[in-house]
Protein backbone atom coordinates (compact mmCIF):
# COMPACT_ATOMS: atom_id res chain seq x y z
CA UNK A 1 0.00 0.00 0.00
CA UNK A 2 1.28 3.46 -0.82
CA UNK A 3 2.11 5.83 2.02
CA UNK A 4 -0.17 8.75 2.84
CA UNK A 5 1.37 12.16 2.27
CA UNK A 6 0.73 15.54 3.89
CA UNK A 7 0.23 17.02 0.40
CA UNK A 8 -3.31 15.65 0.51
CA UNK A 9 -4.11 17.17 3.90
CA UNK A 10 -7.02 19.63 3.71
CA UNK A 11 -4.90 22.53 4.96
CA UNK A 12 -1.76 21.65 3.03
CA UNK A 13 -0.15 24.49 1.09
CA UNK A 14 -0.29 23.49 -2.54
CA UNK A 15 1.53 26.55 -3.77
CA UNK A 16 -1.15 28.24 -5.80
CA UNK A 17 -4.25 26.20 -4.99
CA UNK A 18 -5.28 28.79 -2.43
CA UNK A 19 -5.56 31.36 -5.19
CA UNK A 20 -7.75 29.00 -7.22
CA UNK A 21 -9.97 28.31 -4.22
CA UNK A 22 -10.37 32.00 -3.45
CA UNK A 23 -11.34 32.64 -7.04
CA UNK A 24 -14.31 30.30 -6.59
CA UNK A 25 -15.70 32.28 -3.61
CA UNK A 26 -18.31 34.92 -4.56
CA UNK A 27 -17.34 38.49 -3.82
CA UNK A 28 -19.27 40.11 -0.98
CA UNK A 29 -21.43 43.02 -2.06
CA UNK A 30 -21.26 44.81 1.27
CA UNK A 31 -17.59 44.29 2.04
CA UNK A 32 -15.75 47.21 3.62
CA UNK A 33 -12.78 48.83 1.90
CA UNK A 34 -9.49 47.18 2.70
CA UNK A 35 -7.51 49.58 4.89
CA UNK A 36 -4.30 48.12 3.44
CA UNK A 37 -5.19 49.44 0.01
CA UNK A 38 -3.80 52.87 -0.90
CA UNK A 39 -6.17 55.84 -0.85
CA UNK A 40 -5.35 59.30 -2.19
CA UNK A 41 -2.45 60.42 -4.35
CA UNK A 42 0.11 60.16 -1.53
CA UNK A 43 -0.91 56.59 -0.72
CA UNK A 44 -0.89 55.63 -4.38
CA UNK A 45 2.62 57.01 -4.72
CA UNK A 46 3.74 55.08 -1.65
CA UNK A 47 2.10 51.91 -2.97
CA UNK A 48 3.86 52.38 -6.32
CA UNK A 49 7.26 52.69 -4.63
CA UNK A 50 6.54 49.60 -2.56
CA UNK A 51 5.79 47.48 -5.64
CA UNK A 52 8.27 48.92 -8.14
CA UNK A 53 11.14 46.66 -9.22
CA UNK A 54 14.48 48.19 -10.09
CA UNK A 55 16.91 46.68 -12.57
CA UNK A 56 19.75 44.64 -11.12
CA UNK A 57 22.51 46.06 -13.31
CA UNK A 58 25.13 43.41 -12.46
CA UNK A 59 22.58 40.77 -13.56
CA UNK A 60 21.74 42.73 -16.71
CA UNK A 61 25.39 43.09 -17.75
CA UNK A 62 26.15 39.47 -16.89
CA UNK A 63 23.18 38.22 -18.91
CA UNK A 64 24.18 40.32 -21.94
CA UNK A 65 27.76 39.05 -21.85
CA UNK A 66 26.66 35.44 -21.28
CA UNK A 67 24.42 35.56 -24.34
CA UNK A 68 27.26 36.94 -26.47
CA UNK A 69 29.74 34.32 -25.25
CA UNK A 70 27.18 31.52 -25.46
CA UNK A 71 26.19 32.34 -29.02
CA UNK A 72 29.86 32.47 -30.00
CA UNK A 73 30.17 29.08 -28.30
CA UNK A 74 27.86 27.63 -30.96
CA UNK A 75 30.44 28.55 -33.61
CA UNK A 76 33.27 27.11 -31.50
CA UNK A 77 31.23 23.94 -30.95
CA UNK A 78 31.36 23.13 -34.66
CA UNK A 79 34.88 24.37 -35.36
CA UNK A 80 37.26 23.97 -32.40
CA UNK A 81 35.68 21.38 -30.10
CA UNK A 82 36.50 17.68 -29.77
CA UNK A 83 33.81 15.02 -29.52
CA UNK A 84 34.65 14.19 -25.91
CA UNK A 85 34.17 17.83 -24.90
CA UNK A 86 30.79 17.81 -26.63
CA UNK A 87 29.75 14.70 -24.68
CA UNK A 88 31.15 16.15 -21.46
CA UNK A 89 29.24 19.41 -21.97
CA UNK A 90 26.03 17.52 -22.77
CA UNK A 91 26.29 15.44 -19.58
CA UNK A 92 26.95 18.49 -17.40
CA UNK A 93 24.01 20.27 -19.04
CA UNK A 94 21.70 17.30 -18.48
CA UNK A 95 22.80 16.97 -14.84
CA UNK A 96 22.23 20.68 -14.23
CA UNK A 97 18.72 20.55 -15.70
CA UNK A 98 17.83 17.44 -13.67
CA UNK A 99 19.13 19.18 -10.57
CA UNK A 100 16.57 21.94 -11.05
CA UNK A 101 13.61 19.89 -12.36
CA UNK A 102 13.86 16.63 -10.39
CA UNK A 103 15.63 18.23 -7.43
CA UNK A 104 14.79 21.85 -6.63
CA UNK A 105 11.35 21.79 -8.30
CA UNK A 106 9.71 18.41 -7.82
CA UNK A 107 11.54 17.17 -4.71
CA UNK A 108 12.24 20.23 -2.57
CA UNK A 109 9.68 22.81 -3.77
CA UNK A 110 6.62 20.54 -4.06
CA UNK A 111 7.54 17.32 -2.21
CA UNK A 112 6.20 15.14 -5.01
CA UNK A 113 8.33 12.24 -3.73
CA UNK A 114 10.76 11.38 -0.97
CA UNK A 115 14.44 10.69 -1.58
CA UNK A 116 17.20 8.87 0.25
CA UNK A 117 20.20 10.87 1.51
CA UNK A 118 22.25 9.54 -1.41
CA UNK A 119 19.76 10.79 -3.98
CA UNK A 120 19.33 14.12 -2.20
CA UNK A 121 23.09 14.63 -2.12
CA UNK A 122 23.36 13.74 -5.83
CA UNK A 123 20.56 16.15 -6.73
CA UNK A 124 22.22 18.84 -4.61
CA UNK A 125 25.40 18.43 -6.68
CA UNK A 126 23.35 18.47 -9.88
CA UNK A 127 21.49 21.62 -8.80
CA UNK A 128 24.82 23.33 -8.09
CA UNK A 129 25.80 22.51 -11.68
CA UNK A 130 22.84 24.62 -12.82
CA UNK A 131 24.25 27.87 -11.41
CA UNK A 132 20.82 29.01 -10.21
CA UNK A 133 21.72 29.95 -6.68
CA UNK A 134 21.17 27.71 -3.67
CA UNK A 135 18.31 25.23 -3.45
CA UNK A 136 16.92 27.15 -0.48
CA UNK A 137 16.71 30.46 -2.35
CA UNK A 138 15.34 28.87 -5.53
CA UNK A 139 12.60 27.01 -3.68
CA UNK A 140 11.58 30.04 -1.64
CA UNK A 141 11.10 32.15 -4.78
CA UNK A 142 9.24 29.34 -6.54
CA UNK A 143 6.86 28.83 -3.63
CA UNK A 144 6.11 32.55 -3.62
CA UNK A 145 5.51 32.27 -7.37
CA UNK A 146 2.86 29.59 -6.77
CA UNK A 147 1.31 31.47 -3.86
CA UNK A 148 0.96 34.71 -5.84
CA UNK A 149 0.35 33.13 -9.25
CA UNK A 150 -1.35 35.52 -11.71
CA UNK A 151 -1.11 38.47 -9.33
CA UNK A 152 1.11 41.57 -9.36
CA UNK A 153 3.06 40.17 -6.39
CA UNK A 154 4.35 37.17 -8.35
CA UNK A 155 8.15 37.58 -8.69
CA UNK A 156 7.94 35.90 -12.11
CA UNK A 157 5.34 38.21 -13.69
CA UNK A 158 2.73 35.50 -14.31
CA UNK A 159 0.19 38.32 -14.76
CA UNK A 160 2.08 39.80 -17.72
CA UNK A 161 3.70 37.94 -20.64
CA UNK A 162 6.40 35.44 -21.53
CA UNK A 163 9.20 37.98 -21.99
CA UNK A 164 8.62 39.44 -18.54
CA UNK A 165 8.47 36.00 -16.93
CA UNK A 166 11.47 34.55 -18.78
CA UNK A 167 13.87 37.50 -18.77
CA UNK A 168 12.84 40.62 -16.89
CA UNK A 169 11.88 38.76 -13.72
CA UNK A 170 15.41 37.39 -13.45
CA UNK A 171 17.31 40.62 -14.08
CA UNK A 172 15.31 42.83 -11.74
CA UNK A 173 15.41 43.12 -7.98
CA UNK A 174 12.35 42.20 -5.97
CA UNK A 175 10.13 45.04 -4.87
CA UNK A 176 10.05 45.96 -1.16
CA UNK A 177 6.63 44.31 -0.91
CA UNK A 178 7.88 41.11 -2.53
CA UNK A 179 10.84 41.04 -0.14
CA UNK A 180 8.42 41.13 2.77
CA UNK A 181 6.28 38.40 1.23
CA UNK A 182 9.36 36.29 0.58
CA UNK A 183 10.26 36.44 4.26
CA UNK A 184 6.87 34.91 5.15
CA UNK A 185 7.26 31.79 2.96
CA UNK A 186 7.33 28.64 5.09
CA UNK A 187 10.74 27.01 4.65
CA UNK A 188 10.79 24.89 7.80
CA UNK A 189 11.00 21.63 5.83
CA UNK A 190 14.17 22.75 4.01
CA UNK A 191 15.66 24.23 7.15
CA UNK A 192 15.50 20.75 8.70
CA UNK A 193 17.25 19.22 5.66
CA UNK A 194 20.97 19.05 6.42
CA UNK A 195 21.98 18.62 2.77
CA UNK A 196 20.06 21.70 1.65
CA UNK A 197 21.46 23.82 4.47
CA UNK A 198 24.99 22.56 3.81
CA UNK A 199 24.72 23.69 0.21
CA UNK A 200 23.27 27.04 1.27
CA UNK A 201 26.17 27.65 3.65
CA UNK A 202 28.92 26.67 1.21
CA UNK A 203 27.16 27.52 -2.06
CA UNK A 204 29.70 29.91 -3.52
CA UNK A 205 32.59 27.57 -2.81
CA UNK A 206 30.70 24.70 -4.46
CA UNK A 207 29.75 27.03 -7.33
CA UNK A 208 33.36 27.97 -8.08
CA UNK A 209 34.66 24.40 -7.87
CA UNK A 210 31.83 22.48 -9.57
CA UNK A 211 30.26 25.03 -11.88
CA UNK A 212 33.26 27.08 -12.99
CA UNK A 213 36.55 25.23 -12.50
CA UNK A 214 35.38 21.69 -13.34
CA UNK A 215 33.98 22.39 -16.85
CA UNK A 216 36.84 24.73 -17.78
CA UNK A 217 39.72 22.70 -16.35
CA UNK A 218 38.65 19.18 -17.39
CA UNK A 219 38.88 19.66 -21.20
CA UNK A 220 42.26 21.37 -20.85
CA UNK A 221 43.78 19.08 -18.23
CA UNK A 222 42.51 15.62 -19.09
CA UNK A 223 42.14 15.44 -22.87
CA UNK A 224 43.97 18.51 -24.17
CA UNK A 225 41.15 20.37 -25.87
CA UNK A 226 41.40 24.03 -26.89
CA UNK A 227 40.93 26.99 -24.57
CA UNK A 228 38.06 28.17 -26.79
CA UNK A 229 36.23 24.88 -26.33
CA UNK A 230 36.66 24.97 -22.56
CA UNK A 231 35.55 28.58 -22.05
CA UNK A 232 32.96 29.13 -24.79
CA UNK A 233 31.39 25.65 -25.02
CA UNK A 234 31.89 23.75 -21.76
CA UNK A 235 31.21 26.87 -19.69
CA UNK A 236 29.44 29.69 -21.56
CA UNK A 237 27.20 27.74 -23.94
CA UNK A 238 26.33 25.21 -21.24
CA UNK A 239 25.52 27.99 -18.78
CA UNK A 240 23.31 29.76 -21.33
CA UNK A 241 21.32 26.58 -22.05
CA UNK A 242 20.86 25.55 -18.41
CA UNK A 243 20.01 29.11 -17.39
CA UNK A 244 17.22 29.52 -19.93
CA UNK A 245 15.80 26.03 -19.38
CA UNK A 246 15.72 26.65 -15.64
CA UNK A 247 14.07 30.05 -16.08
CA UNK A 248 11.52 28.39 -18.36
CA UNK A 249 10.13 26.44 -15.38
CA UNK A 250 8.52 29.66 -14.13
CA UNK A 251 7.42 30.94 -17.53
CA UNK A 252 6.44 27.74 -19.37
CA UNK A 253 2.74 28.29 -18.66
CA UNK A 254 2.83 31.12 -21.21
CA UNK A 255 4.14 28.75 -23.90
CA UNK A 256 2.43 25.42 -23.25
CA UNK A 257 -0.57 26.44 -21.20
CA UNK A 258 -4.10 27.00 -22.46
CA UNK A 259 -6.02 29.53 -20.44
CA UNK A 260 -9.22 31.15 -21.65
CA UNK A 261 -8.47 34.31 -19.65
CA UNK A 262 -5.08 34.83 -21.32
CA UNK A 263 -5.02 35.04 -25.11
CA UNK A 264 -1.97 33.49 -26.69
CA UNK A 265 0.30 36.02 -28.36
CA UNK A 266 0.85 33.78 -31.38
CA UNK A 267 -1.92 31.40 -32.35
CA UNK A 268 0.36 29.67 -34.88
CA UNK A 269 2.51 28.41 -32.02
CA UNK A 270 0.04 25.55 -31.61
CA UNK A 271 1.65 23.98 -34.69
CA UNK A 272 5.11 24.12 -33.10
CA UNK A 273 4.37 22.87 -29.60
CA UNK A 274 1.68 20.71 -28.07
CA UNK A 275 -0.47 23.01 -26.00
CA UNK A 276 -2.44 21.61 -23.09
CA UNK A 277 -3.98 22.39 -19.73
CA UNK A 278 -1.21 20.58 -17.82
CA UNK A 279 0.47 23.81 -16.66
CA UNK A 280 -2.85 24.91 -15.14
CA UNK A 281 -3.19 21.46 -13.53
CA UNK A 282 0.26 21.85 -11.98
CA UNK A 283 -0.65 25.19 -10.41
CA UNK A 284 -3.85 23.61 -9.08
CA UNK A 285 -2.26 20.43 -7.68
CA UNK A 286 1.53 20.87 -7.70
CA UNK A 287 2.38 17.70 -5.75
CA UNK A 288 1.90 15.27 -8.68
CA UNK A 289 5.34 13.93 -9.61
CA UNK A 290 4.19 13.26 -13.19
CA UNK A 291 3.53 16.93 -13.97
CA UNK A 292 6.22 18.00 -16.41
CA UNK A 293 7.74 21.46 -16.32
CA UNK A 294 7.22 22.01 -20.04
CA UNK A 295 3.61 21.15 -20.81
CA UNK A 296 3.78 17.36 -20.64
CA UNK A 297 2.42 14.83 -18.19
CA UNK A 298 3.60 11.32 -17.37
CA UNK A 299 6.52 11.48 -19.80
CA UNK A 300 9.80 13.25 -20.24
CA UNK A 301 13.35 12.87 -19.00
CA UNK A 302 12.70 14.08 -15.45
CA UNK A 303 9.72 11.79 -14.88
CA UNK A 304 11.70 8.85 -16.26
CA UNK A 305 14.61 9.74 -13.95
CA UNK A 306 12.31 9.74 -10.91
CA UNK A 307 10.83 6.38 -11.89
CA UNK A 308 14.30 4.87 -12.31
CA UNK A 309 15.25 6.18 -8.88
CA UNK A 310 12.05 4.67 -7.47
CA UNK A 311 12.80 1.32 -9.10
CA UNK A 312 16.25 1.30 -7.47
CA UNK A 313 14.85 2.25 -4.07
CA UNK A 314 16.28 5.79 -4.02
CA UNK A 315 12.90 7.53 -4.41
CA UNK A 316 9.79 6.57 -2.47
CA UNK A 317 6.23 7.73 -1.82
CA UNK A 318 5.68 9.10 -5.33
CA UNK A 319 2.56 11.30 -5.21
CA UNK A 320 0.12 11.36 -8.12
CA UNK A 321 -3.54 11.67 -9.04
CA UNK A 322 -5.27 8.90 -10.97
CA UNK A 323 -8.11 9.39 -13.41
CA UNK A 324 -10.61 7.83 -11.03
CA UNK A 325 -9.51 10.10 -8.17
CA UNK A 326 -10.04 13.19 -10.32
CA UNK A 327 -13.50 11.97 -11.39
CA UNK A 328 -14.51 11.34 -7.79
CA UNK A 329 -13.12 14.67 -6.69
CA UNK A 330 -14.99 16.61 -9.35
CA UNK A 331 -18.21 14.73 -8.59
CA UNK A 332 -17.75 15.43 -4.89
CA UNK A 333 -17.25 19.14 -5.62
CA UNK A 334 -20.47 19.30 -7.66
CA UNK A 335 -22.52 17.36 -5.09
CA UNK A 336 -21.21 19.06 -1.95
CA UNK A 337 -20.46 22.55 -3.21
CA UNK A 338 -17.03 22.43 -1.57
CA UNK A 339 -13.96 23.95 -3.30
CA UNK A 340 -12.65 21.79 -6.13
CA UNK A 341 -9.10 21.65 -4.76
CA UNK A 342 -10.29 20.41 -1.37
CA UNK A 343 -12.38 17.66 -2.99
CA UNK A 344 -9.56 16.62 -5.32
CA UNK A 345 -7.16 16.35 -2.40
CA UNK A 346 -9.61 14.26 -0.41
CA UNK A 347 -10.21 11.89 -3.32
CA UNK A 348 -6.47 11.76 -4.01
CA UNK A 349 -5.68 10.85 -0.40
CA UNK A 350 -8.18 7.99 -0.52
CA UNK A 351 -6.77 6.79 -3.82
CA UNK A 352 -3.13 6.91 -2.67
CA UNK A 353 -4.02 4.62 0.24
CA UNK A 354 -5.19 2.00 -2.26
CA UNK A 355 -2.38 2.28 -4.79
CA UNK A 356 0.44 -0.23 -4.80
CA UNK A 357 3.90 1.08 -3.93
CA UNK A 358 5.05 0.19 -7.45
CA UNK A 359 2.26 2.14 -9.15
CA UNK A 360 4.87 4.15 -11.08
CA UNK A 361 5.72 1.00 -13.08
CA UNK A 362 2.21 0.96 -14.53
CA UNK A 363 2.63 4.46 -15.98
CA UNK A 364 -0.84 5.44 -14.78
CA UNK A 365 -1.79 8.84 -16.13
CA UNK A 366 -4.81 11.06 -16.38
CA UNK A 367 -6.85 10.95 -19.56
Amino acid sequence: MADHNENFAPNADLGGSAAHSKAQQPASTDSKPDPAQPSGSASVSSFSRDTKREASWPSVLFYIHLNILGVYGIFVLFSHTSLITCVFTFLLTLCGILGVTAGAHRLWAHRTYQATPLLRFTLMIFQTLAGQGSIYDWVRLHRLHHEKYRTVDDPYYSDKDFLHAQVFANIRKLSPKQEKLLATVDMSDLESDGIVMFQRRFYWLLYVVLFVLLPINAPLEYWGDTVQAAIFVAFSLRYLIVLNVSWLINSAHFVWGLDKSHKQSDSNMVFLVTKSYWPQYHYLLPFDYQSGEFGNYGSGCTTAFIRICAATGQATNLQTMTTEAVKRGLTMAVDSGKPIVECLKQAGAEDMCNLQREHYLQNERLH
